[in-house]
């Protein structure tokens, strides 16, 4: 489903070039939950962004879905994401002058899709948003916001689901039930994800655990909570 050869990405600085990522490759599998872990600096939201196909490595190739995302120009990539790719963010991203509903319709309404708005409401059910449809975002908490953040990006029922912190800016109560809806929805579409998170406990939910120190992928990973190589 997704798959990284040699990523190395570099840029300038005052003190001269800084390398990012160097000389990445992983491999990950359809349905299955990866997370992306490493002290802060390590390069985890950098190579979340290159495998998404929101940024372009220096050097490297990148396999989305079966195609290769690092020989498409912008407008390629862009329509890729859109047709197979989910996103969830831990600053949320919702359009601050659309209602929940609107902004779970947004991507279906690009699409072309007739139903819209019923397959909209449909999905901010699902994560028990029923009551709050008209809702601004300023109206709701932080884990409200999470959850139509959420349902925006499973309403495309995309193949690859990649999320950025998605607990980071929630107490961790409301974190705990935001993980629990998070790997729920995914289980039940079978949607690879790939997540970069600091939670222990949201990162032991997943297949593996892949770490990242300076830029590379540290010898062995993560499964089930023990250290394989």
């Amino acid at each position: 489903m997704l798959r990284a050869a040699g990523l190395t990405k570099q840029v300038s600085s005052p003190e001269g070039i800084l390398t990012i990522l160097d000389d990445v490759s992983l491999n990950i599998g359809r349905a299955e939950s990866v997370a992306l872990v490493g002290p802060s600096g390590a390069g985890k939201t950098t190579l979340l962004a290159i495998l998404a196909g929101l940024d372009q490595p220096t050097r490297g190739r990148v396999w989305l879905c079966g195609e290769d995302i690092t020989a498409m120009d912008e407008d390629g990539r862009a329509l890729l994401r859109a047709r197979r790719v989910g996103f969830v963010f831990q600053s949320f991203h919702l359009v601050q002058s659309l209602t929940a509903l609107e902004n779970v319709m947004l991507p279906l309404e690009l699409a072309g899709e007739a139903r819209a708005a019923a397959v909209a409401r449909e999905t901010l059910a699902n994560v028990g948003l029923s009551a709050r449809v008209g809702h601004y975002p300023r109206q709701l908490s932080g884990g409200e916001q999470q959850r139509v953040a959420i349902a925006r990006a499973f309403v495309m029922r995309p193949e690859v689901l990649f999320a950025d912190e998605p607990t980071g800016n929630l107490d961790s109560a409301t974190g705990d039930r935001i993980g629990r809806l998070l790997f729920d929805l995914n289980a039940e579409a079978k949607t690879t994800l790939v997540l970069v998170t600091h939670e222990r406990d949201l990162a032991a939910r997943c297949d593996r655990t892949i770490r990242i120190e300076a830029g590379r992928v540290e010898a062995g990973e993560v499964e089930a909570g023990r250290v394989v190589a």
